[in-house]
């Protein structure tokens, strides 16, 4: 009796804690900013990139928000304040960026994160790339726009713990730099959690990769792939290694629009999608998951662009290098009943990819040619409450 008296003080006092509706007292460091905002507003995406415009919640329901977003050049500089703001978490600990670092393609390097309470996450921090261009967002596709997953980690038990947006709102009311920053970007100082998402979702969705060396010598800018490269990105796009299948397009990344292979696949009766992947699909990582993402073991189809310096990969982050990643599909993949059908022979039966140690590395070789120094140096996007 007296364990179950213990076990019940203590998950009222765990409730208590996630359901605060006290203001904690927020840290004020003023940020440093320009007097003039960066030109958020003027994007560059890859060759063949673009906005992807909310396709399926216009046909699924056109009162969900769409993907594209109206970037201000004031509106993603309170966005980028906000997003490196560790006020947003409950106690004062965890910014947005304690999870999403600007030199790691705003990845954390780590296999799992730490939360505002030093609990540990349940996945791997995905790095954010290019995500103004993607239908479906999160390792298990769960936001189809980047307004819908922008407040999901900041109201997340783990991660933020800022459950409360009434809480968050009056946190930031007591700030001594947001007034300023909130009028400038909306034009009254009034704080919403409206107005919390719309800026974080303009900053993020602002944050755009496309000046790789795979770029400028596509861009015929006076840069030269190697030999080992060249055959890298001859087997990227290879019926033998296949990775364009998944990895396409400009960004690199699940082609999910109404009529790709990883997306709609065309309407139904009623305007409804039928057979939405949401960008997601099984590769043969266990054959029984713990955690099945999407459904049926299926995970989102990560952007490979910056991916040297987004590890370690997949959703769970077990493997800790790109030639691990390699060796999973030459000798690793699991005959999962919901395996992507491009593993098997047509038959239903596994078939892994046939790469020698050659090939992998040429593969790896060209993988890096994706690396873009120029967003993980930009100073729009860096820490602004850094001395």
């Amino acid at each position: 009796m007296n364990r179950l008296l213990s076990l019940l003080i203590l998950l009222v006092m765990f409730s208590f804690s996630c359901t605060n509706k006290e203001v904690i007292t927020p840290d004020q460091q003023t940020p440093k900013l320009p007097e003039t905002p960066y030109s958020y507003n003027v994007l560059s995406l890859p060759a063949g990139a673009s906005q992807a415009g909310g396709i399926f919640d216009d046909v699924i329901d056109p009162s969900k928000p769409s993907n594209t977003i109206n970037i201000t050049p004031w509106g993603a500089t309170l966005g980028r304040v906000l997003f490196y703001d560790k006020n947003l978490s409950l106690n004062n600990t965890i910014a947005c960026a304690s999870c999403h670092h600007q030199d790691k393609a705003f990845a954390d390097g780590q296999q799992f994160s730490t939360g505002f309470q030093g609990r540990i996450t349940p996945r791997n921090s995905m790095a954010i790339i290019n995500p103004i261009t993607q239908n479906n967002l999160f390792w298990d596709s769960r936001s189809r726009t980047i307004s819908d997953l922008s407040l999901k980690p900041v109201q997340n038990h783990i991660e933020m713990g800022m459950e409360d947006l009434d809480v968050l709102e009056r946190k930031l009311e007591k700030i001594s730099y947001y007034p300023a920053l909130f009028k400038k970007a909306f034009g009254t100082e009034v704080v919403t959690k409206e107005r919390v998402s719309e800026a974080l979702s303009q900053f993020i969705g602002s944050i755009t990769t496309s000046r790789s060396r795979f770029d400028f010598f596509m861009n015929n800018d006076l840069v030269h792939l190697n030999e080992l490269e060249r055959l890298g990105m001859n087997l990227f796009n290879s019926d033998k290694a296949k990775c364009s299948s998944c990895h396409g397009g400009g960004n690199m990344s699940a082609q999910d629009g109404p009529n790709d292979p990883y997306g709609g696949g065309g309407t139904g009766s009623f305007g409804s999608v039928v057979n939405d992947l949401r960008g997601a699909t099984n590769i043969g990582l266990d054959l029984q998951y713990k955690d099945n993402g999407f459904g049926d073991g299926k995970f989102r189809i990560p952007s490979l662009r910056n991916i040297e310096l987004t590890g370690p990969y997949m959703h769970d982050g077990r493997f800790k290098t790109l030639e691990e990643v390699l060796d999973h599909y030459t000798d690793g993949i699991k005959p999962h009943k919901h395996l992507d059908v491009k593993f098997t022979d047509g038959h239903g039966n596994l078939k892994r990819l046939d790469l020698s140690s050659v090939e992998k590395k040429a593969i790896i070789a060209f993988l890096k040619t994706l690396t873009d120094k120029e967003m993980t140096t930009d100073p729009k996007y860096s820490d602004p409450f850094k001395p």
